[in-house]
């Protein structure tokens, strides 16, 4: 995908993780044709960087026929963004079961500590928080899923790894299926929740420390966990 090629042209952390949350957001369809971006401003204070470095995570976008730049009006997502949405769908036509997902979750996300430790911010770190306080604040099962999945975005944005990024993204793909809402509904009481909100304030924490071994360790823990709940294995 030559698009991922702005990616290697960024040099600051808090750029690339700009440059990631907008390829993620085009690849997954939220950030779709029409979309306005939020003002240079505020992308720069969120991802800790200049408007200066903001601009030219931006005109890499647009070099790349991305997004477009209205004066007056703001930066808005084009058609073209589009076309890494279905590629992505495309990906995942051949359906991934939640028994399948876990297995390549429990290899692939003890991962990100090592890299998260060494590169993560504190904008990356107010996110992670903010997911923390939303996801424990929520007031039904889908609220609460769509922050334990911002909560594991973060953590992928926090490598500053672009393809941690995408095989995030990917995840979040799957967990959207049926079969798995299904079963976290039905594995999901009261008590497995706080266990869960436990355990994410646990490893936010240990991230913070810049514990990578602590952190791999209760990631690990987390997912063997949710496997259980799910499956009774």
């Amino acid at each position: 995908m030559e698009e991922i090629q702005a990616f290697l042209e960024v040099r600051t952390q808090g750029a690339r993780t700009l440059a990631n949350y907008l390829m993620a957001g085009m690849v997954s369809g939220k950030l779709r044709q029409g979309v306005k971006l939020p003002p240079e401003r505020e992308l720069g204070e969120r991802f800790g960087v200049s408007r200066g470095s903001v601009r030219r995570v931006l005109a890499q976008f647009r070099d790349q026929g991305l997004i477009g730049q209205r004066v007056g009006s703001g930066t808005f997502v084009l058609a073209k963004a589009e076309t890494l949405s279905q590629s992505q769908e495309s990906a995942v036509a051949t359906p991934t079961s939640p028994a399948e997902l876990m297995v390549a979750r429990l290899l692939i996300e003890p991962l990100m500590p090592g890299l998260i430790v060494q590169n993560a911010t504190s904008a990356d770190f107010k996110q992670m928080f903010h997911c923390l306080d939303q996801s424990e604040a929520a007031l039904d099962i889908d609220d609460f899923e769509h922050w334990d999945e911002e909560l594991h975005k973060a953590f992928a944005f926090a490598t500053h790894n672009s393809f941690f990024v995408q095989l995030m993204d990917l995840t979040n793909k799957v967990r959207e299926q049926g079969e798995w809402g299904r079963l976290k509904r039905i594995s999901l009481t009261p008590e497995t929740r706080q266990q869960y909100e436990l355990q994410h304030r646990a490893i936010v924490e240990a991230l913070k420390d810049r514990d990578a071994s602590l952190a791999r360790s209760m990631l690990f823990g987390h997912l063997q966990l949710i496997q259980q709940n799910l499956f009774g294995d």
